[in-house]
């Protein structure tokens, strides 16, 4: 398998310099608009760069070229991922850059000495001479809510703390434990893990566009790029052709078997082939949460399978997703099945509020977050502690 990149003035350009140099076999798997280098940025559009797939065996022996460092290496993002054993010193450096936080927090509280006093004989003296804590916790409050968390789940933090909070209270030590409860609360990310015995069958459900597919073959990559793991790619999507095309590339430039299936059955039998293979992953048709009819057709789907077999179930949610849709969805999935969640296109939005809110509502958790369309850099395992530190107004 060959993957290279190509930049040029146009997309068709750069294919046909693709094309040019490896063939018309191609596949392209990505296209993106590159900034130029140095001064020429500010004078001239920016580059279009493609990316390029080429199974080896169709390639001439004269311009074979190893795989581009791209997809044999992990990202920037995987390699920032947090690893079990920096856990300590992550943690650390995380609650250092809340630092920054607290400071902007400060000032916001300073208030203008020439802003109008409100009346204040009616009301109790708490109110009437708000402490600085106080007025700290209303302003973490809102910041939450600005960043779309529920206003419940908002509350219910801040109340945690007003009840732990004695007289003298530091708002630097509010702000560190409102941090390490949002923390806990999220849990740690459980991500797929491999059968105890035979493969493990991993299913992927969810409503249409929340790019079920694209998510697979990020998965699929890591595994088979990095891990270097025997997978199987199997679709139950059978009411859009281009899903299952699409997947069926993804296979083919992963060099891994890909199957079509009807019924669990059919399932069933496939496995047989996949008995030494460390995973079999299954997209399955997307519909709507209101579709009791296909929902229970999925439940049969998943439900008949074989016992022998180990399986997960992943819930696959867009978080451009209104919360009242999300919340509608994840209780119409509970019918189907015990289920982990996956949140795709965190690079189209600001707010990430619905992730603590659907974990809050759900329980379920968490495990992948996407970020863009690039397969397989952009996914990565979900961090509550960046989440966290999102949520309450500090920077990635």
């Amino acid at each position: 398998m060959i993957i290279k990149k190509y930049q040029a003035k146009t997309e068709s350009e750069a294919i046909e310099n693709a094309k040019k140099e490896l063939g018309d076999g191609i596949v392209v798997m990505n296209v993106k608009a590159v900034k130029r280098k140095g001064l020429k940025r500010f004078f001239m559009q920016p580059l279009v760069e493609v990316t390029i797939a080429l199974e080896e065996e169709t390639v001439r022996k004269a311009v074979v070229t190893p795989p581009t460092p791209q997809i044999q290496q992990p990202s920037q993002q995987q390699k920032e991922m947090p690893q079990p054993v920096e856990s300590d010193k992550k943690e650390h450096i995380i609650e250092e850059r809340l630092d920054n936080l607290q400071s902007l927090l400060e000032k916001q509280l300073q208030k203008p000495e020439n802003e109008p006093k409100e009346k204040t004989e009616d009301k109790p003296q708490e109110e009437q001479n708000p402490s600085e804590l106080t007025l700290f916790l209303k302003l973490l409050h809102q910041t939450m809510v600005d960043n779309e968390v529920e206003e419940k789940y908002a509350r219910q933090i801040i109340d945690e703390i007003e009840k732990s909070a004695k007289p003298g209270y530091p708002f630097d030590v509010a702000l560190a434990n409102t941090y390490q409860k949002m923390i806990l609360k999220f849990g740690q990310a459980e991500c797929i893990t491999p059968a105890t015995k035979g493969p493990k069958v991993v299913f992927f459900i969810g409503p249409t566009g929340v790019g079920k597919t694209t998510t697979i073959a990020k998965i699929a990559s890591k595994f088979c790029v990095e891990e270097k793991k025997k997978l199987a790619l199997l679709t139950a999507d059978t009411y859009r052709i281009a899903a299952a095309e699409q997947l069926r590339t993804y296979a083919n430039i992963l060099e891994v078997p890909f199957r079509i299936v009807y019924s669990a059955e059919e399932v069933c039998s496939f496995l047989k082939d996949f008995q030494d293979y460390d995973y079999v992953l299954v997209d399955t048709a997307g519909h709507s949460y209101q579709n009791e009819e296909q929902r229970e057709n999925m439940n049969q789907f998943i439900a008949s399978l074989d016992d022998r077999y180990e399986r997960e179930v992943y819930l696959v949610l867009s978080a451009t997703t209104k919360y009242r849709d999300l919340r509608n969805i994840t209780d119409a999935y509970q019918s189907v099945s015990k289920y982990k969640l996956i949140f795709t296109k965190l690079d189209e939005t600001s707010a990430l509020g619905n992730l603590y809110n659907i974990k809050m509502d759900t329980g379920a958790a968490l495990s992948y977050v996407t970020c863009g369309q690039n397969v397989p850099d952009d996914i990565e395992v979900f961090s509550p502690q960046k989440t966290v530190k999102l949520l309450l107004g500090g920077k990635a």
